[in-house]
């Protein structure tokens, strides 16, 4: 058997061969290679691309994992397959994955819940791998801002963000939308279910800067009154107060 003591992986891998790769390594520790470590920066990519797809290299460089899964497909970006192929040329050992399904196997629950958001998104995202992990979810919170709902529920659309920490500026009954909406839904690569928001819930549109997806966050925001937000690194704090400002408005 491979000495394979780390899988590094991205993305939503497919979940057959997340099973099928944990079962033969039952003891190798996985490291989600999308989270910024604050890991020394590599010269392999322009000074101006995703930082998420720079976490995806710089990480992979320092931690050097045994093994890597890196989804290519619709699930992902063309970025997420050209840094599989560039991490495959530099004698890394790479497995592609395309997970393209659009039948949900799971139930919206968390996106829904008074989790607190950063709390949310962190547990869809660990879920991709503990997916037999059960996670306690409070309460779920009303669809929407009727007359009749007296909690204030607006919306964070996007995948988790490079800044973990602006999700803390949003309270408890944020909903969530967007490419993590479809994570929870086992259905990453849904672009109907990507571009559904209600249209009663005042919402954030996010999107790392120079990602393709700014594309559908700036079209979104538009078409429902949103605010359309995109950060390079970390927010700064003229971004922090519009978000504050925009949901103490709303």
């Amino acid at each position: 058997m491979e000495n394979i003591k780390r899988i590094g992986f991205w993305g939503y891998p497919e979940p057959n061969i997340i099973k099928d790769t944990k079962n033969k390594y039952p003891n190798a520790e996985w490291i989600d290679l999308d989270i910024d470590f604050n890991y020394p920066k590599t010269s392999i990519l322009p000074e101006s691309y995703c930082k998420i797809i720079r976490n995806i290299i710089d990480n992979t460089i320092y931690l050097k994992p045994d093994l890597i899964l890196a989804p290519i497909g619709k699930d992902k970006c063309d970025s997420g397959w050209f840094a599989s192929k560039i991490l495959n040329d530099m004698g890394f050992n790479v497995i592609t994955t395309i997970f393209e399904n659009l039948e949900p196997k799971k139930d919206i629950v968390i996106c829904r819940s008074n989790l607190p958001l950063y709390e949310k998104i962190s547990t869809i995202t660990a879920n991709i791998i503990n997916q037999d992990k059960k996670t306690y979810i409070h309460a779920q919170i009303p669809e929407d801002n009727t007359s009749s709902n007296t909690l204030f529920t607006p919306g964070f659309w996007g995948v988790p963000p490079n800044d973990l920490e602006i999700l803390k500026l949003f309270p408890d009954t944020t909903h969530v939308y967007g490419w993590t909406r479809c994570v929870e839904a086992g259905t990453p690569a849904d672009l109907d279910l990507e571009m559904y928001v209600n249209p009663n819930v005042p919402t954030v549109f996010y999107a790392q800067a120079f990602c393709s997806k700014a594309q559908l966050a700036k079209y979104l925001a538009d078409k429902y009154n949103g605010l359309y937000i995109d950060i390079d690194d970390y927010a700064s704090n003229s971004v922090k107060a519009k978000i504050e400002a925009f949901l103490r408005l709303n």
